[in-house]
């Protein structure tokens, strides 16, 4: 520590060159904190530990559907509370680029969602309505949507009586009470019996399955059951959480990790690169300082340790101030896209990897300098040789 006045007045000998280096770090890491925070909460959420609502889907594939005859046997499994069921639909509206999560459900889907605000009438309405349709308030606000209205949904991939024309009258407009979880409003349900009775080529067959558990201690057993059902079976089951679920549903699209990985690693390469620059250009600007060290009493390994103490600070101070930055967007983040993301901040398994991360480019920037620093002639220094 006696020595961080020297380090720091050596760090900003060069005040501009130094500041935009240090945004540059800032600016990596921001990117870094919020791409890996991503990964992180993507890929959590295996276990089925504690969780009062699962998902039933097959185990070969998400698009694999599930024979309706089921349904009755999950119902059946001890533990097991409630069960309904839903199906992709995948329709779009008026054009591709409107795209929103849509499916039928069974009749029972909403009583798994008390948490979905429905207006009594509304629902009374949806479920005398064949051709019925409910709709979260945020997507009736994007298209401007209101009870009444008729949806002119088209199929992607079921069409009805060979026309992929699906007309859907909304009877009701829910709302979710929690602002964390608005993204869930960007949905449309409408039902199953419909669905199945109108689409040309899939009968009898359901996406997947939602459980209720009735004490979620108990989830792993009821789940080990519930996949037990099916097993040597052409429709083997794999039970998890929602979140598990919508992860894998996702992953159809993309691999989140691979693509974060190749963004950051894209990154740090360019990062390297710009301040190994800095720290190179920084000692040979400073080598007759450097002479004069040496000649006052300073080892080689002292000027070795000072020479990368300085690039590792250089690093690890932009570092903090971009993962510290990204720790205050990520709420603001999730509050402007309504829901669909819940970034609440920066995880700890991003802290502890960033902080290695931080020290390993500060090592590895500042090694060859400080070498060079370390070998330094005092004589030829002097001399400007």
């Amino acid at each position: 520590m006696k020595y961080l006045p020297l380090i720091w007045a050596a760090l900003f000998r060069s005040k501009t060159r130094t500041l935009l280096t240090l945004l540059s770090v800032v600016a990596a890491f921001l990117l870094f904190g919020m791409l890996d925070s991503v990964r992180v909460a993507f890929n959590s959420g295996g276990s089925v530990a504690g969780a009062n609502r699962l998902v039933v889907a097959s185990r070969l594939s998400i698009t694999q559907m599930l024979p309706l005859s089921l349904d009755a046997q999950i119902k059946s499994v001890p533990g097991v509370k409630r069960a309904a069921y839903a199906a992709w639909f995948g329709g779009i509206y008026r054009d591709p680029k409107n795209f929103f999560p849509n499916f039928s459900v069974s009749e029972d889907y909403l009583d798994l969602y008390p948490e979905y605000l429905l207006a009594d009438a509304q629902r009374k309405a949806f479920d005398a309505d064949r051709t019925g349709a409910i709709v979260g308030q945020a997507l009736a606000e994007r298209f401007g949507w209101k009870v009444g209205d008729t949806v002119p949904l088209q199929a992607t991939i079921f069409p009805r009586q060979g026309s992929n024309d699906w007309p859907l009258t909304v009877r009701g407009i829910f709302r979710l009470a929690d602002p964390k979880r608005r993204g869930e409003e960007l949905q449309l349900l409408f039902h199953w019996t419909y669905f199945d009775e109108a689409n040309d080529y899939v009968k009898g067959r359901v996406g997947w399955y939602i459980v209720r558990v009735a004490d979620p201690s108990a989830s792993d057993r009821v789940a080990q059951a519930i996949d037990a059902l099916s097993a040597n079976s052409d429709h083997e089951t794999k039970t998890q959480t929602e979140q598990a679920f919508n992860q894998a549903f996702a992953k159809q699209f993309a691999d989140i990790g691979l693509i974060v990985t190749a963004i950051m690693g894209a990154v740090f390469f360019t990062l390297l690169l710009l301040t190994g620059n800095t720290m190179a250009q920084a000692v040979r600007e400073r080598i007759p300082e450097l002479a004069v060290l040496k000649t006052i009493g300073f080892s080689n390994r002292s000027v070795l340790w000072l020479v990368l103490a300085e690039s590792v600070l250089l690093v690890v101070l932009g570092g903090a101030l971009g993962l510290a930055t990204a720790a205050a967007l990520m709420p603001m983040v999730s509050a402007a896209s309504g829901g669909m993301l819940q970034l609440p901040t920066v995880m700890p398994q991003t802290w502890a990897v960033g902080l290695a991360l931080m020290v390993a480019i500060g090592v590895l920037v500042g090694l060859l300098p400080a070498l060079r620093a370390m070998r330094l002639s005092i004589v030829d220094a002097l001399a400007g040789r």
